[in-house]
């Protein structure tokens, strides 16, 4: 697939601080991908540079072959932004809204397929001020995609969303790609990269301390499963669990971490069929959120 964004070397420091340390990425047509780190560890800031919001102190970025030090006016004709935080005019209508941005573009798209689209036909002549925080973020995806871009930059798009709201915007973004367009998104929420994302960066301190897909970013990372439950276990099932994977135990409750889990379900399953009473079992295999803790050592949200 041909490369839409290509991000060589970049930096950026502000006074003492490098908030981005030369980092190098590419990011391929149709694909969605993430950029994940705690707050402080460069991702917005990554963002508006490649955006033309800001300017880097180093590096180089190229946006579908242009240029954005040569023609930061041209990126901005080919590329849709959805913003952290966005800030409408209050007594504007979404479709006021909508209208107001698409005259600033050459070919914009109808106001009225974007509200379909993002689900704002029925609210289209409801002041800004009175829209909901989720309908304002669908009206901030209305506006990121007046231009027709083929290459899309939400910065959290679904923060402070209701869970529903928040599925409906992955369902939005799962179509985008579905168009063939580019979607670069920034995120704190584990679940939403692992669900949307072909590829991931985690980047701390600005850095990009690993990059690639999260099914193989788990896999690689060699972080265990987890199989929790109660159970008076005698000495030679312990024995047994623990050839599989270290087995932790206070009092009744029993924790096995172990690299693969069949070998243990299957030996939980034989052991209660012996008549060992099994209860409260829980199951949790690596996500990306561990491989997340175990790269940066921080919360998400410090």
């Amino acid at each position: 697939m041909a490369a839409v964004l290509e991000v060589e070397e970049l930096s950026k420091r502000y006074g003492e601080l490098e908030a981005i340390r030369g980092i190098s990425f590419t990011v391929t047509e149709g694909e969605v991908f993430g950029i994940l780190g705690p707050n402080g560890a460069g991702k917005t800031s990554t963002l508006e540079i490649i955006e033309g919001l800001r300017r880097a102190s180093s590096g180089k970025v190229r946006v579908m072959g242009v240029s954005l030090e040569r023609e930061p006016g041209r990126i901005k004709e080919l590329v849709g932004i959805q913003l952290q935080a966005t800030s409408f005019l209050d007594f504007l209508t979404a479709r006021e809204i909508l209208d107001l941005f698409g005259s600033f573009y050459r070919r914009p798209l109808e106001t009225r397929g974007l509200l379909e689209r993002v689900g704002l036909t029925a609210r289209a002549g409801v002041f800004v001020k009175n829209l909901s925080g989720g309908q304002r973020q669908r009206l901030a995806l209305a506006l990121a995609l007046v231009n027709d871009p083929r290459v899309l930059f939400l910065d959290e798009p679904t923060m402070g969303l209701d869970p529903q709201a928040r599925r409906s915007l992955w369902d939005t973004i799962r179509q985008l790609r579905g168009e063939g367009r580019t979607v670069v998104l920034t995120t704190h929420y584990m679940e939403e990269a692992q669900e949307l994302c072909d590829r991931v960066a985690i980047m701390d301190h600005g850095r990009i301390m690993a990059m690639d897909t999260p099914e193989r970013l788990i896999a690689t990372a060699g972080i265990d499963h987890r199989v929790a439950f109660r159970a008076a276990l005698p000495e030679g099932a312990v024995r047994e669990l623990e050839r599989e994977g270290s087995v932790e135990r206070e009092e009744d409750r029993v924790v096995v971490r172990c690299c693969q889990l069949p070998p243990v379900l299957e030996l939980l399953a034989r052991l209660t069929r012996e008549g060992l009473a099994v209860r409260e079992l829980t199951v949790r295999s690596a996500g990306l959120e561990d491989v997340f803790l175990a790269l940066t050592g921080r919360s998400l949200r410090d």
